[in-house]
């Protein structure tokens, strides 16, 4: 196809496109099949091309792009179809990031995991980011860097090459043969990776999957950019930095005050990007203070898949880092729990990083903080009676993000506690992935650390996530308020009209403590002669509940593991959403449901009322 046809489309489609492309995390939920998510979107824009069709209702229609706004969504999916198109490739071989180094990193991990070689190309400088120390010390990646002057005159290698290029035209690839990876980065919008032939196809999944769990795709106001500028033929614009400081020192200031912390506060692309930084810079800090010393970061094995597959991601790379499992709920105590892999870890005299949530997903459990502390700060000796290294407590605090744990006097001021929350959630109410991280006092030195990977990995929050966090951040609190309000009073209304469920949620006394989510947990009562009858049969009723709600409340009730958001009510199973990269032995399955403060909770009890008449 000319490459004039596919200019053209693409104006079109950016002149009647959907609002919600750009202004949302996730698009059409209710068009949603995972095991289509990386082609379904696509293919069907494809169709849309063919005929030439552009209008708003057609593309309002198109299913949901990837999972998850972080790993792609309708724009940087067409950004990607479109370089393809151009350079003439297939779509999936063209990647984007809003990261300027992550896909660097991404080859190197996989190369690294393969036992395979890579050098690193590049004409001019090296670009500023990409610390070549940092890279093979404290990420374990090994590498050549090559100054090239023509392409074409690159010789065949016995391992990967990558080809890195600095300039403003990022879809414009000059392809080689002995070059495997191309990387165009941009100053503002991050980075276009392009894979090199079919011999290269195998690394598209695990590129694909480190920008869903290190990183994002390029945000969509970035991709709206960089498609204008393919369209137009035009320079990207330079962008004024006055409002971006403005956003920025309001964003900081919030979280100062939501969080009750006068440190210095983080803000990264996504949540992910956040606990990223926070492992790699904890194990930067452990390589420079305790150098030989064996690095356990301590995981409860049912936690948000994201944390439990990064976190087993790391330390597959690294010989001095191991994952421990750290039961939490249900029928396990996180004090208990912590206690006894602290004492072995002690015992080891190896270095405890401990991440955790409070309150638990999907169980909301609240643990006894008191309790909690005295473990925490209980001094510890190792096999040859030396003081252990004290833990360093990884909190995410997302489901609520306006308790104090941290300030001065507070219950964990005198335990090395980070706390980070997701950004996509209350801090934003939907409307951008940016997510955060500060710490107590006890913390400024590793948070510099945190701060270095950070950058390090480009992976700051981008400025118009800022400006949105600005304009909502101020507003969380009574959010956070106002949806607690409607999700104790929904689950009050379920516990009365089947009392045979069991429902997870806090209680009035520890909401009294501050802990007010707006998230809860949903065991339906089951029936069957065995275990595997019983457990079909909730399984098939938990569906049968989510798709009434969505059904008879489409305007508000969705099927998304979101939560925070400003409008409506959002249901999943944790088992097949949350926890999809869980042990299957570790999953949940039951109902998750979470509550905004915006919903027509009335008809919200009548559809669950025409549920318990159902059964």
């Amino acid at each position: 196809m000319s490459d004039s046809k596919v200019l053209h489309y693409i104006k079109e489609v950016l002149e009647n496109m959907p609002k919600d492309w750009i202004g949302l995390t996730t698009h059409r939920l209710d068009l949603y099949e995972e095991k289509l998510a990386k082609t379904q979107f696509l293919e069907q824009f494809e169709t849309l091309f063919e005929a030439d069709n552009t209008q708003t209702s057609a593309l309002s229609i198109l299913p949901t792009a990837y999972d998850y706004i972080r790993l792609g969504h309708p724009l940087s999916s067409i950004l990607e179809w479109a370089i393809a198109q151009l350079n003439h490739t297939e779509s999936d071989h063209v990647i984007s990031f809003a990261s300027k180094t992550i896909p660097v990193l991404a080859v190197l991990r996989k190369n690294l995991l393969d036992q395979k070689n890579t050098q690193i190309l590049y004409t001019g400088e090296l670009p500023e980011l990409l610390d070549a120390d940092l890279l093979r010390a404290v990420y374990g990646y090994n590498f050549e860097l090559r100054q090239v002057d023509d392409l074409e005159k690159v010789p065949a290698f016995n391992g990967s090459s990558i080809y890195i290029s600095q300039k403003n035209d990022i879809g414009h690839f000059d392809l080689v043969p002995n070059v495997d990876f191309f990387i165009n980065i941009h100053a503002h919008l991050g980075s276009v990776l392009l894979v090199n032939g079919s011999k290269n196809e195998s690394y598209i999944s695990d590129i694909q999957h480190v920008r869903r769990r290190e990183t994002i795709a390029m945000t969509p106001a970035d991709s709206y950019t960089a498609l204008q500028s393919l369209v137009e033929k035009t320079p990207i614009p330079t962008r004024e930095t006055l409002a971006v400081e403005s956003n920025k020192k309001s964003v900081l200031a919030s979280i100062a005050t939501v969080t009750g912390s006068q440190t210095k506060a983080l803000v990264g692309s996504c949540g992910l990007s956040i606990q990223y930084a926070i492992m790699m810079g904890l194990i930067d800090e452990a390589l420079e203070k305790h150098p030989g010393k064996a690095i356990k970061f301590i995981v409860p094995p049912n936690c948000y898949g994201g944390t439990n597959d990064q976190a087993r991601r790391v330390a597959a790379c690294l010989d001095t880092v191991e994952v421990v499992d750290l039961p939490v709920d249900g029928d396990n105590d996180m004090v208990k729990s912590i206690d006894t892999v602290l004492n072995q870890i002690a015992h080891e005299d190896a270095i405890p990083y401990i991440i955790a949530e409070i309150p638990t997903n999907p169980r909301v459990e609240v643990p006894d903080l008191l309790q909690l502390k005295a473990v925490l700060t209980k001094e510890r000796t190792t096999n040859t009676g030396e003081v252990a290294i004290d833990p360093v407590f990884i909190l995410d605090q997302t489901f609520c993000p306006n308790y104090h744990f941290l300030g001065d006097g507070k219950i964990l001021s005198t335990v090395r506690t980070i706390s980070y929350a997701s950004g996509s959630k209350f801090p934003s109410g939907g409307q951008c992935t940016a997510g955060y991280c500060i710490g107590n006092k006890k913390t400024v030195s590793l948070m510099d650390k945190v701060e270095k990977h950070l950058i390090f990995c480009d992976n700051e929050a981008t400025d118009l996530q800022y400006e949105i966090l600005a304009r909502q951040l101020p507003s969380m609190n009574q959010r956070i308020n106002d949806a607690y309000k409607n999700t104790r009073e929904f689950v009050n209304f379920i516990a009365k009209t089947l009392p045979e469920a069991k429902i997870n949620f806090v209680s009035e006394d520890i909401a009294d403590q501050g802990f007010t989510p707006s998230v809860f947990s949903l065991d339906l009562p089951t029936k069957g002669s065995t275990d595997e009858e019983r457990e079909s049969y909730k399984r098939t009723l938990n569906l049968k509940l989510i798709h009434l709600m969505i059904a008879e409340i489409p305007d508000e009730s969705k099927f998304c593991v979101s939560y925070g958001q400003l409008k409506g009510c959002y249901w999943t199973v944790p088992a097949t959403s949350t926890q999809g990269t869980t042990k299957e032995g570790d999953k949940d399955y039951i109902v998750r449901a979470s509550l905004s403060p915006n919903l027509d909770l009335e008809r919200h009890k009548e559809v669950f009322l025409e549920f318990v008449e159902q059964i």
